[in-house]
């Protein structure tokens, strides 16, 4: 769907709010058994392919910044949880994320290996493990603040229709998360 309504628009001049409407139209659309049998499949008609490719291109974006910092994509994404909140509990931040404990738990202990991070058990109930940066996590968010205006920059996107775009796909994040 992106795809047919951006595909011939020159990057940086999308639309961003015909594309919210044309999504809107779409999702209120009750597509029959019939006509879902009919329907071809083709990839660029895919919006899981659309998000994916997209994530795809938008991690590789990222990684010449994170790769200065010495950080992953999803280790950053945990760095700026706990930017944001410190002395946060483990299923906090992978509730922030969305990942669970067997992908998380790597991840932090990785962090902690490069002293960006600490993580204590807690004192009223030792199953809680809580994390704390580090002084050297803390001084790690000054190099990381130009991270997003970089990549605003490398969208060719204003303010507005990465708020327009960033706000469809929360929408879109919700509703399957709640089907």
């Amino acid at each position: 769907m992106f795809h047919r309504i951006a595909g011939h628009i020159p990057r940086g001049e999308i639309e961003w709010r015909a594309i919210e409407l044309e999504l809107k139209r779409h999702t209120r659309m009750a597509v029959s058994k019939k006509t879902a049998q009919k329907a071809p499949v083709c990839l660029e008609d895919q919006l899981g392919f659309a998000l994916y490719s997209a994530s795809l291109a938008m991690t590789k974006a990222h990684k010449p910044m994170l790769d200065r910092l010495g950080l992953t994509y999803s280790q950053y994404l945990a760095m700026v949880v706990l930017w944001e909140q410190d002395d946060i509990a483990v299923n906090q931040l992978g509730a922030r994320l969305g990942l669970d404990s067997g992908t998380l738990t790597p991840l932090l202990k990785r962090l902690e290996i490069m002293g960006l991070l600490t993580r204590r058990r807690g004192e009223e109930d030792e199953r809680q493990v809580f994390i704390d940066l580090t002084p050297r996590g803390v001084n790690l968010r000054r190099e990381a603040r130009q991270v997003p205006a970089q990549i605003q920059a490398a969208t060719g996107q204003s303010d507005a229709a990465q708020k327009t775009l960033r706000n469809l796909l929360l929408q879109l994040r919700d509703t399957l998360n709640d089907a």
